[in-house]
């Protein structure tokens, strides 16, 4: 009999089989895009608010149904699944109220009669929500222990022992929407910073989730030396290059392997082409303005402006934190980095872009928490009890950075910084005006605990399936569309095709691929003003 334990995540879902005999894991599968529309959960949430939530809620269980069907077992052997996930993609994945989710503030929620839901730890039926496996499971969903703390945060600080920790420890979960929680003595102060896209190498010039075939990190070895996963995951010497070319100075085992590039690679080269002056912020000093990497791989400006506003949401989050605490950044022992870019990134890259504080004596990689602690609920299911119990006692101090005026000032002062090229006094001279801090000005050497070699740290004796084709096709025909073109070749994810039909012209933009309310460059561009997305409809056959 098995297990399956599910990670829903804002850019992709990764899940296991476990053999409930032994508790080991038998199979492991994964996406590399999400299938609703959109570049960060607030695209998601806008979905489902503007659009359609029930498309978003059949988009996800579709997703899940077919990962379950890569990973080699019996459906009918099926006996129970645990899903973990922010509140947003557990709301989707439930088809629940999530509009308390959307609006920040009483008034805003009692003006569209919109009410709080509990998000308590439950157990549902498996075939309620749409799993295909041919009969009735349990599907075990962990608790969120506040409005926007949700099981994914819950499962970070669970799994790293935060909660019984005695020094001053920051943990973070890095991915596009960056859930962050301090604790200082017996007080924790929680958070969740919009990081963008970007640190999972999206709205990226060949940007793409850790997956096989991303570079995930570049030494520098005289030239640039690209790190690249290979089938199992695990970063493998790619080619030493030359960044001004892309000319390859010496072969790597992974030469001619490279499809793209993650967020923790993109980390990685602007770390060192700020370093080695191949990058002045925001500028880069290379021939052609492109830093180029093996196989025909390149970051650009447009990238350094994409990954710089995860940077400074990150650095601005994690500052606020401490504000809010009323401690100094000397007084930060410990971090704890999960998800899958707090696992491929060097950690000590990631300090010289901020995106960890520079203090820390001890900084620990930890691995993907929430898919870990859905694999421990599907092991032994007492655990959902004793996980509602934890987010009963946590007493999180909960800062809603959108509305703080802390976070507001130092984050106009990141993109002042990484967007305008602020110099640091002039940074340090707004933040005193604020009565805020300054941040070190050297980073403090930390010692580097890699507890994982990968986000995933066991694959299972069948190893590791991923599933690229998911979503669905949605499709219009506007009146009054001329048929120039102009949407499908300003479309930055390639997304959209069209095909002439008589006098008709019928658009078709591939769900999984598109940014959603992130881009609308469709709408905008569209010289007759007639592309509608709201009314486009979708193809669940293809």
């Amino acid at each position: 009999m098995y297990g399956i334990s599910i990670d829903i995540g804002t850019s992709g879902t990764r899940m296991h089989a476990v053999d409930l005999d032994s508790g080991q894991i038998v199979s492991t599968a994964m996406t590399v895009r999400h299938p609703v529309p959109g570049a960060n959960v607030m695209d998601h949430l806008t979905f489902c608010i503007e659009v359609n939530q029930d498309i978003a809620n059949h988009l996800m269980v579709d997703t899940i149904n077919k990962l379950i069907g890569m990973l080699g077992i019996k459906k009918n052997e099926i006996e129970r699944l645990a899903v973990c996930g922010n509140p947003i993609q557990l709301s989707i994945f439930q088809n629940m109220e999530l509009r308390d989710l959307a609006f920040a503030g009483e008034r805003a929620l009692k003006q569209r009669g919109v009410e709080h839901q509990k998000r308590d730890a439950k157990v549902i039926n498996s075939d309620d929500v749409g799993i295909d496996i041919g009969k009735s499971s349990p599907v075990y969903v962990p608790p969120s222990i506040a409005h926007e703390i949700g099981a994914d945060a819950l499962a970070m600080m669970y799994k790293t022992g935060l909660l019984e920790r005695k020094e001053n420890c920051l943990v973070t979960d890095y991915g596009t929407n960056a859930e962050m929680a301090l604790k200082v003595g017996d007080e924790i102060y929680t958070g969740s910073a919009a990081a963008g896209p970007a640190m999972e190498g999206q709205s990226v010039h060949f940007g793409m989730l850790a997956s096989p075939g991303a570079i995930s990190d570049i030494d520098f070895e005289s030239y640039w030396r690209c790190k690249v996963l290979d089938d199992n995951m695990l970063p493998q010497n790619g080619d030493l290059v030359e960044i001004n070319s892309g000319n390859v100075v010496d072969e790597g085992m992974m030469h001619g392997k490279a499809r793209g590039i993650t967020g923790t690679g993109v980390v990685a080269a602007i770390a060192l082409g700020l370093e080695n002056g191949n990058i002045r912020a925001p500028k880069f000093t290379t021939l052609d303005g492109k830093i180029h990497l093996q196989d025909d791989i390149f970051i650009d400006e447009k990238d350094f402006l994409e990954a710089s506003k995860a940077f400074g949401a990150m650095r601005a989050g994690h500052f606020t934190l401490m504000e809010h605490a009323g401690m100094k950044f000397e007084d930060l022992d410990t971090m704890y980095m999960s998800g899958a870019s707090g696992t491929y990134v060097d950690a000590l890259k990631a300090q010289k872009v901020g995106l960890l504080p520079a203090t820390p004596k001890k900084i620990y990689q930890v691995g993907n928490t929430s898919l870990a602690m859905a694999t421990d609920i599907v092991r032994d299911p007492g655990m959902i009890d004793v996980l509602q119990t934890k987010a009963n006692s946590i007493r999180a101090n909960h800062v809603m950075f959108a509305l703080d005026k802390v976070f507001e000032t130092i984050y106009m002062q990141e993109l002042g910084m990484w967007q305008e090229g602020m110099p640091a006094d002039t940074y340090n001279f707004f933040l005193k005006m604020a009565g805020i801090q300054e941040p070190p000005a050297k980073i403090t050497e930390a010692e580097v605990i890699k507890l994982v070699d990968r986000d995933i740290p066991v694959l299972g004796k069948n190893g590791l399936k991923i599933l690229r084709d998911i979503g669905t096709v949605m499709c219009a025909t506007f009146d009054g569309c001329i048929g120039c073109r102009k949407c499908e070749e300003d479309c930055p994810e390639k997304a959209i095709t069209i095909e002439e039909d008589g006098k008709d012209f019928e658009i078709e933009v591939r769900s999984d691929l598109c940014n959603g309310t992130a881009c609308m460059r469709c709408v905008r561009i569209c010289p007759e003003k007639v592309f509608d997305f709201k009314k486009m409809t979708f193809d669940f056959d293809m």
